[in-house]
């Protein structure tokens, strides 16, 4: 069973400041979003631009997206008509909220690859669901364009949406998260991935919230400083205690199915088809990012 390219951590800086954007780079997270949206002040938005395709112009070693501004901003196209290039890996679409909005980003950057001689559908989106309509939306929101291959969580603006405190446990954001794993799952999108934590300097609540976001079905998180980027990879990545265990799993499993048994017990664990199903799916992501397993 194959796994895609592991994604499990999206590290935000602001597009406004070149140095920091140099560093996103060098961070070691899968995926840098450079932000136009909410670190970027409304005065600096546009200027903002420029430094970020420079950027991406540049040699990189990891994916590149930009968080544009909101379809409804006075931002929104001039973010579009400057960044989209062979430069560019995707985009991050804020508080995303309904279908119409996703087919509407769709339907403009078909233009823009036309235009500038791109691979149809080459750009992938990222809605990033950060309120109680989008959550409510998101089964529409999972389906509404072949460019989305995953969804985002903004634990953010959801908690300050529904007037929620957001509290160490999380239990506030469990509907909000099952809710996201449940609809890309049903529009065949690869898993999620979770919210950001803003208490940087917090390193266990940021792993025992990763940990949550795993164990509910996400592939990897959003994060807000370098520091967390190290955090993500490990956990989001299978242990050598896990993988050890998949790989007895998946090896008694085949010698039993050889002779015709279908559920056995490895190390009294009880295993049929879909347990082994399960070991073979860690082995693989295991296998796609083995110098973090």
């Amino acid at each position: 069973m194959n796994a895609p390219t592991p994604r499990r951590s999206w590290l935000f800086t602001p597009g406004n400041h070149p140095r920091r954007v140099e560093k996103v780079f060098q961070s070691g997270a899968d995926v840098a979003i450079l932000d136009l949206e909410d670190a970027v002040a409304a005065e600096e938005k546009t200027a903002a631009r420029a430094s970020v395709v420079e950027a991406l112009r540049r040699p990189r070693g990891c994916a590149g997206f930009v968080r544009v501004n909101g379809w409804d901003t006075a931002w929104c196209y001039g973010d579009l008509q400057a960044v989209v290039g062979p430069w560019l890996d995707g985009l991050v679409l804020p508080k995303s909220e309904c279908a119409q909005s996703v087919r509407t980003f769709d339907w403009l950057l078909t233009q823009l690859e036309r235009e500038r001689e791109l691979p149809a559908g080459a750009l992938e989106l990222v809605p990033l669901v950060e309120t109680a309509r989008g959550v409510v939306a998101l089964e529409q929101i999972c389906a509404a364009s072949p460019r989305v291959r995953r969804v985002a969580f903004g634990g953010g603006d959801y908690t300050l949406d529904l007037r929620l405190q957001w509290t160490a446990e999380e239990g506030e954001l469990a509907y909000a998260r099952a809710r996201l794993v449940h609809c890309s799952r049903v529009a065949g999108l690869e898993a999620p991935i979770d919210t950001v934590e803003l208490q940087i300097r917090d390193s266990e609540r940021f792993r025992r919230a990763a940990a949550r976001a795993r164990q509910m079905g996400f592939q990897g998180k959003l994060c807000i400083h370098p520091d967390q980027v190290p955090l993500a990879n490990a956990a989001f990545a299978p242990t050598a205690a896990e993988l050890a265990q998949a790989r007895a799993v998946v090896e008694a499993f085949e010698r039993a199915e050889a002779a015709g048994i279908a559920s056995i017990q490895v190390d009294g664990l009880f295993v049929d088809a879909p347990v082994a199903a399960q070991a073979r799916r860690l082995l693989a992501l295991g296998a796609a990012a083995p110098e973090r397993a």
